[in-house]
């Protein structure tokens, strides 16, 4: 069954990126954003599974679908806790730049951490590396033991970091160790998986970011095998007290691995909209569109690189390229 929903699960993702590419640098990222979940929740309903959406597009009250504690799927014996970011990179896609995907994280009823929206701190990095990092630890010793446990120089690590103000301290501090840095626009997912697969050029990524796409990472990462910490930033008593409310005594604890994502039946698929690190984007050709999708199972490890070929319907586009693959 869950050989079967890996694929399936490869579909959802591979209609929510030929849906947001057709707005790829056109500058309205609510657009894209709208028809990557337009797709993708209507690619849900032919899938067999009794699924709940415990991370998504936010609550039920701001969002007209993938809204948390959504029903999805079309019914079955398999009863999963589903993380989404239809649209993973909103600006990105807007404005045309590298590192969008559309993904998703599957598990076990309650086996994901329903993160709130809010900021995590956050540090990734892959099986090599385990063991090796700690969010508490100053960011120079984290440096060095990754460095020692890959076997490179310092000045041979490359760091992802998103490009924020937030971070003008840890980037200074990686570049006064030596570290290379790549600053990210936004869409920090796939950097934090791409830790865990040695030929993608990315050894850390490390920095604070959403709290909904540090869980979905995560499920990616535990399914490789890698390492990776959080800790929640609540910012307002609201904020706290939603902490509380998920089962958090202490809002700002370590978050390990097991704390986000318990369990060895997770499943793990992303889809490049626009190329990045670990994905190619969206490309089209005179025969359809071409999309390269990963999928991931937690019980074997298997990893999966899919690059498929859609037929499109060719016919004039004036809304949001709802369901235009064939298959």
């Amino acid at each position: 069954m869950y050989r079967e929903l890996a694929l399936e699960f490869a579909r959802v993702t591979e209609a929510a990126a030929l849906a947001s590419a057709r707005w790829m640098g056109r500058g309205d990222k609510h657009a894209a954003d709208d028809a990557a979940t337009e797709a993708m929740r209507a690619m849900f309903d032919t899938v067999s599974i009794d699924g709940v959406v415990v991370i998504g597009e936010g609550e039920m009250d701001e969002a007209p679908m993938l809204y948390i504690g959504e029903k999805v799927g079309a019914g079955g014996d398999a009863e999963l806790d589903i993380a989404v970011d239809p649209l993973e990179g909103t600006n990105i896609v807007a404005k045309g730049l590298n590192g969008a995907i559309s993904v998703l994280a599957a598990a076990h009823r309650g086996c994901l951490l329903h993160a709130p929206d809010m900021y995590m701190d956050k540090i990734a990095v892959g099986p090599a590396a385990v063991g090796r990092i700690h969010l508490d630890a100053p960011v120079e010793d984290n440096l060095k033991n990754v460095a020692d446990a890959l076997g490179k120089k310092i000045d041979e690590l490359s760091v992802v970091i998103l490009d924020r103000p937030r971070h003008s301290e840890l980037i200074s501090r990686c570049r006064k160790a030596g570290a290379r840095i790549q600053l990210i626009p936004d869409g920090d997912v796939a950097p934090a998986v791409a830790t865990a697969f040695p030929d993608s050029g990315i050894d850390i990524m490390m920095g604070i970011g959403g709290a909904p796409e540090g869980v979905i990472a995560a499920a990616a990462i535990r399914c490789l095998g890698g390492e990776m910490q959080g800790r929640l930033c609540p910012e307002t008593a609201e904020e706290e007290a939603r902490c509380v409310s998920m089962g958090l005594e202490d809002p700002r604890k370590i978050l390990l691995l097991e704390d986000m994502v318990r369990g060895d039946g997770v499943i793990f698929a992303a889809t490049g909209i626009t190329d990045g690190s670990l994905l190619k984007g969206v490309k089209y050709t005179a025969q359809g569109a071409v999309t390269h999708t990963v999928v991931i199972r937690g019980r074997t490890g298997t990893v999966r690189f899919i690059n498929a070929l859609h037929r499109l319907d060719r016919k004039p586009h004036f809304g949001r390229g709802r369901n235009e693959a064939q298959g």
